[in-house]
């Protein structure tokens, strides 16, 4: 097994089905969550697809310094990283602030990812980023990613997010040439995504047209493999296809302004 799969997220939904995904074609796969016991729970589950435990490392991305601390085990553990999923992500539906002074929708979605791939950047040959059509709601000011609550809007901090994480695969194709940065939306997957709502839960439950976390996880795996040259860097994927996101997630100013107030933000400016 040659190469190292890095998934985030890694303990349920997207993230445990790539990993599965993943480890039945034989790759190493290193499994990255914030719950000790779900990451053990991952782990069993990844070990009977490939006949070995895969490694865990525990992180929550409320917290900069744990993606600081993953980012220093990882580059420990591996000379080399072939793709880096960042997956990782959350959506809450009460104004929540994080030690490090960000919404948490923003730090869990973008700030941590970002910083993550910025600490592992020359050792990773693919980054893949978990985004969503959601980002069309979104309202980017790069000038204002701290916490205020007053202005929070649960889905519209979320669809922000996520045209946060578009915008950050397309800069750093332009910035990093030499890796293959994409991101994709998954489409709408039953899975334990905004799991603080008592409503969006009910609808996990029951709504008929979800997909499955396996067919959510098709596009990040086929990124994964799919030929250099027949992927578009900085691209945004679904259903295996290039997409045009919204125009504000196709600025290149907005996309650079957020880049230079994201490394301000997690401190690498």
């Amino acid at each position: 097994m040659d190469n190292v799969v890095v998934v985030t997220g890694a303990t349920s939904g997207i993230g445990m089905a790539a990993a599965e995904q993943f480890a039945r074609r034989g790759e190493q796969v290193a499994l990255v969550g914030r719950d000790a016991a779900r990451l053990a729970a991952a782990a069993d589950r990844v070990r009977n697809i490939a006949g070995s435990p895969p490694a865990t490392f525990r992180a929550d991305f409320a917290v900069l310094d744990d993606v600081r601390a993953v980012a220093a085990e990882l580059r420990a553990e591996y000379p080399r990283i072939s793709v880096l999923a960042n997956n990782a992500g959350t959506a809450v539906f009460a104004p929540t602030g994080t030690v490090d002074g960000f919404e948490l929708t923003m730090q869990a979605n973008h700030l941590s990812p970002f910083l993550l791939t910025v600490l592992l950047r020359d050792v990773v040959d693919r980054v893949i980023i978990t985004a969503s059509a959601a980002h069309r709601s979104g309202v980017l000011d790069p000038g204002d990613l701290s916490f205020r609550p007053a202005n929070y809007r649960p889905m519209r901090s979320y669809g922000t997010s996520k045209q946060a994480n578009i915008l950050f695969a397309a800069e750093a194709a332009r910035r990093w040439p030499d890796v293959l940065s994409t991101s994709f939306h998954p489409g709408v997957v039953r899975s334990r995504f905004g799991g603080d709502s008592r409503f969006v839960s009910f609808g996990m439950r029951v709504l008929p047209f979800l997909r499955t976390p396996d067919r959510g996880a098709q596009t990040l795996v086929w990124l994964a493999y799919e030929a250099r040259e027949r992927l578009v860097n900085g691209g945004y994927y679904a259903d295996r296809r290039l997409r045009t996101p919204g125009p504000h997630a196709a600025d290149p100013a907005l996309a650079s302004r957020l880049w230079d107030a994201s490394l301000a933000a997690v401190g690498l400016s």
